[in-house]
């Protein structure tokens, strides 16, 4: 892509009343747009990143939890939440069809994948059973901020599964820790993200919360060090110790952090309320046992430009970069022109900044935009028949000979 077909443009300063850093970055890069407070549009680049963090979460949700991925509707009937008891949600939306009946905007979506599933789970041998889908949510939050930490619209992957036994949910749910895991670990931010023990509800004694060490963190969690796992604050009096070694409250470490996923047990809750059941082996009515398993895939994007930025910027992980390389010219030439060709050619995804700005003014865009690998074509390095390249996040300058930039970008990414 030329950047001179960008419609979008860079901002060099802060954004006026904009608090979270998530959000000032990336309105600044050219990544989204705020319409309104909660509610952003995710710009080329930004809607990017946004598919490569899904295809990372639907990869492992295919892959290792065997799930199918659907999609369903934002609009729902209000009489499935009154089924459920759940109509009175306070972050719910609330609407009217002209033609009469009550609907709500999707929060969650128990209460349309269970009825659903009833299309299709009548016997033993319909289950297991998982589906997701990466839709937008709607929470009508009092306080919207953090950016696109905590918006009134957002993308969320949310997965349910349906079981004949607790047994059978029991070895899904844990089949899911290392699906999420392993979304954390390719999403670069594996080392410092943990499972959490929270409050189960009356449904199991835990449910387990993905927290995000960072100091901007709404949350805060006992850790243990030892055992790599962590407390929600809000059950730490009830259960005062690790629940993995048995370190005491006091020997924990208190820290603060950003929930990027939850998995949680719901038992016969919804199947109950849409009598979804399935026939046994001796055709008797048995009740199926669910689970739901949330990532919030803007919230991930949000929460990643919070732990790597600088001072200069946005630091991309390359696995979700939008670009690979950013190819910069400080006067364009045919050399430039064919480098960036060949990069095309070879699969690399190349931004290339092919506009009449001064050199400084396409360095500091380079540097808040993110791009992992920054490549500089100028008049010195033609000379010497090189490219200058760079990593966002290292000082260090390699020359490499034009002759085998292809191969050695190849390498990198």
């Amino acid at each position: 892509m030329k950047q001179s077909k960008f419609f979008t443009k860079t901002r060099k300063e802060k954004i006026k009343d904009e608090a979270s850093l998530n959000a000032d970055l990336l309105m600044r890069a050219g990544f989204v747009n705020k319409e309104m407070a909660g509610v952003y549009s995710f710009l080329p680049m930004g809607l990017k990143v946004l598919r490569k963090i899904e295809n990372i979460i639907r990869e492992e949700m295919t892959e290792t939890m065997g799930a199918h991925e659907v999609l369903m509707p934002a609009l729902h009937p209000l009489k499935n939440y009154e089924a459920t008891g759940r109509d009175k949600i306070d972050v719910l939306f609330y609407t009217k069809l002209n033609s009469g009946g009550d609907l709500v905007l999707g929060q969650s979506h128990e209460e349309i994948v269970t009825p659903l599933l009833k299309n299709f789970v009548s016997s033993y041998k319909d289950l297991p059973c998982g589906v997701f889908q990466v839709q937008t949510k709607f929470r009508n939050e009092l306080r919207s901020k953090s950016g696109i930490l905590r918006g009134r619209e957002f993308l969320m992957k949310d997965l349910y599964s349906f079981h004949a036994t607790q047994e059978c949910f029991e070895e899904y749910y844990e089949k899911s820790k290392v699906a999420y895991h392993n979304i954390f670990r390719k999403l670069g931010i594996g080392d410092i993200t943990f499972i959490s023990f929270a409050s189960g509800g009356t449904f199991s004694k835990y449910s387990h919360e993905f927290q995000t060490i960072s100091e901007i963190g709404e949350d805060e969690i006992y850790f243990c060090s030892d055992c790599k796992v962590a407390i929600n604050k809000e059950i730490i009096d009830d259960s005062p110790e690790c629940p993995e070694c048995g370190k005491k409250k006091a020997d924990l470490e208190v820290k603060r952090s950003i929930e990027v996923g939850n998995i949680f047990p719901l038992s016969t809750r919804f199947s109950d309320s849409f009598n979804l059941t399935y026939k046994d082996e001796n055709g008797e009515e048995k009740p199926v046992y669910m689970g739901c398993y949330g990532i919030g895939v803007s919230r991930v994007m949000g929460t990643i430009v919070e732990i790597f930025a600088d001072e200069k910027g946005i630091v991309w992980p390359k696995e979700i970069a939008p670009f690979h390389v950013h190819l910069i010219s400080f006067n364009k030439n045919e050399e430039t022109e064919k480098i960036y060709k060949e990069l095309l050619d070879v699969g690399v995804d190349v931004l290339y900044d092919d506009r009449d700005k001064s050199p400084g003014e396409k360095m500091a865009e380079s540097d808040l935009i993110g791009i992992p690998y920054r490549m500089i074509v100028s008049e010195k390095t033609l000379e010497n028949k090189t490219v200058e390249v760079k990593k966002r996040n290292e000082d260090d300058v390699k020359f490499i000979n034009i002759s085998e930039i292809t191969d050695y970008v190849k390498k990198i990414i």
